[in-house]
């Protein structure tokens, strides 16, 4: 009993130490803006927060609106409906999150371009030869953004709400029938009421992704709050104010967070989905099947196929006329090489929490938890400048310390190195593979811990025997989503990367600036390839889960 309590305390002291770790940047960034030059915040209350404040909720609600529709519709007719290729949407319609929201911008930027394919291609079928005789709205807008993350994040509410589609008793949707209603009655006073936690869910991790973004909104010209601390510190070196203005950013999160807790806790339904008969989708046929059919194209076409297509098409161009880019193969091995080192932190980090929860279960490790999974709602510039003042004020101590041993100066050990990426980059995605070991996790059955621990074996030893074999499944999949999170993450990374260090994301950043769309194209096509494997995941997943509401 002395060893077990001994074992379970160590396991909580992790945990408690990881989720100061993920607290540190968040306080360290409260200490700069708060200790910040007085001056800074009546010049950033006039002149740089209100437009940037005004196109972040102007993006917010865009973005927003776009993926309730696209994601909620899309998700009612691949359950409600059966028409001829409805299985092959299912799994399409996630795509999309393959696509990373700075290479769609990238994308559809050289798409659209007033001399590029799309509008030269519609000037000659339309007989007209000079660019001015025909000018389309510009992408480069806010409402451009708009539509370029609306169509990659849509996936997220899509998965949410057809999970709660799939869940709801076909007697509660026969009886709205038998009561004369018809199927968009159906829809809009029963199904979709039911489904507005899952509505709300699926959105606010949307629009998350929408605020951690910074390649589409920059390289589509809208000026948000994470543009403006980017480019406050890197183009001014100006830390206090870019600390200033991610503290109002986190103000814009928690409000997310608010207002989705709100809507979930206004609209609870319970549904006892293992005992009740899953609704059967109506068969659609002529019309109604083509409509269904195109519907769902849409955002498939726009959100995956158009954009990869064309970097398909220009990557080939570009390898035939000038080769492979000789860097970017040292590129993609510094992108693995820091994906990799950061996936195994993150999986032990995660591991440590998990484990000392189901230990010593109170409210301790319950708190360690929540914080230590807080790092996914902390958009990455904001993370990025956190950790620049305790990283820095580490690194001033160290060189201090190497100096009075050795008597030779010593430059910087944190910053400015891989640790700082690799420490944002587990910050970041703890929560990714928290959840998918604390899925795992749940599936043990508590019996075999007190089977081991009545054998002798210590925590840790039951771990390594017992849970380590049987977790196998949920650590391959926590790995591959943080890994590929890790490939593609590039807000902190530009911050933080190591100097003459490229990794993937900021390599097609700095050609997407430069305007050089074939020699991006590759880098993109490496990106989104990565990207595939988990929504390949996602979809095995959705299907077993289809599969078992399957109608009795």
């Amino acid at each position: 009993m002395i060893r077990e309590s001994r074992s379970g305390g160590s396991w909580l002291a992790a945990a408690a130490c990881i989720a100061l770790l993920v607290l540190l940047p968040v306080a360290a960034l409260l200490f700069e803006a708060l200790h910040g030059e007085g001056m800074l915040w009546p010049h950033l209350l006039r002149h740089v927060l209100p437009p940037a404040l005004r196109d972040t909720l102007l993006q917010l609600a865009g973005v927003g609106a776009l993926v309730i529709a696209l994601g909620t519709g899309s998700a009612w007719l691949v359950t409600a409906y059966d028409f001829p290729g409805r299985r092959l949407f299912e799994w399409a319609l996630l795509l999309p999150l393959a696509v990373p929201t700075y290479i769609m911008a990238y994308a559809w930027m050289d798409l659209l371009h007033p001399i590029g394919p799309f509008q030269s291609g519609l000037r000659a079928l339309l007989g007209l030869t000079s660019p001015q005789q025909l000018q389309l709205p510009e992408i480069r807008s806010i409402g451009g953004c708009v539509l370029v993350l609306g169509f990659v994040l849509y996936p997220y509410v899509y998965l949410t709400t057809r999970a709660m589609f799939l869940m709801q008793a076909a007697a509660t949707l026969e009886v709205a029938r038998t009561l004369g209603l018809g199927p968009r009655a159906v829809f809009a006073r029963v199904a979709l009421p039911l489904a507005r936690p899952a509505i709300a869910a699926g959105t606010a991790l949307a629009l998350m992704e929408s605020l951690n973004d910074i390649g589409a909104s920059e390289l589509l010209g809208v000026r948000t709050l994470t543009v403006s601390i980017y480019s406050t510190w890197v183009n001014r070196a100006d830390l206090a104010g870019a600390a200033q203005i991610a503290l109002a950013m986190l103000v814009v999160v928690v409000a997310v967070l608010l207002v989705e807790r709100a809507a979930r806790r206004q609209q609870r339904y319970t549904v006892a989905a293992q005992k009740s008969r899953r609704m059967a989708p109506q068969r659609l046929s002529g019309y109604g099947a083509l409509l269904a059919g195109a519907g769902l194209a849409l955002p498939v076409l726009l959100g995956f196929i158009v954009p990869v297509g064309y970097l398909l098409a220009k990557a080939i161009e570009r390898v035939q006329f000038a080769g492979f880019p000789p860097g970017l193969m040292q590129v993609t091995l510094d992108t693995l090489q820091l994906a990799a080192a950061a996936t195994v932190l993150t999986l032990a980090a995660a591991l440590a929490v998990i484990y000392a929860h189901r230990l010593r279960p109170g409210a301790l490790a319950a708190g360690s938890e929540r914080i230590a999974t807080l790092g996914y709602a902390v958009p990455g510039t904001v993370l990025g400048i956190g950790l620049l003042v305790p990283l820095g004020m580490a690194d001033e101590a160290l060189a201090e310390l190497v100096e009075s041993v050795t008597g030779q100066p010593a430059g910087l050990l944190l910053l400015g190195t891989s640790f700082a990426l690799i420490y944002a980059y587990c910050l970041r995605f703890l929560a990714v593979a928290s959840g998918s070991l604390e899925g795992g996790f749940g599936r043990i059955p508590p019996a075999l811990d007190q089977a081991g621990r009545t054998l002798g074996a210590s925590a840790g030893g039951v771990l390594r025997r017992i849970h380590l074999p049987l977790l196998k499944p949920a650590l391959a999949a926590g790995a591959l989503l943080v890994f590929v999170d890790c490939m593609k993450e590039l807000p902190a990374t530009l911050l933080l990367r190591p100097l003459n260090v490229d990794t993937l994301a900021t390599h097609l950043y700095a050609e997407a600036v430069r305007g050089t769309y074939e020699d991006g194209a590759i880098a993109a096509l490496l990106i989104i390839l990565a990207g595939l494997a988990p929504v390949i995941l996602l979809s095995r997943v959705g299907s077993r889960a289809a599969g078992s509401q399957a109608p009795l």
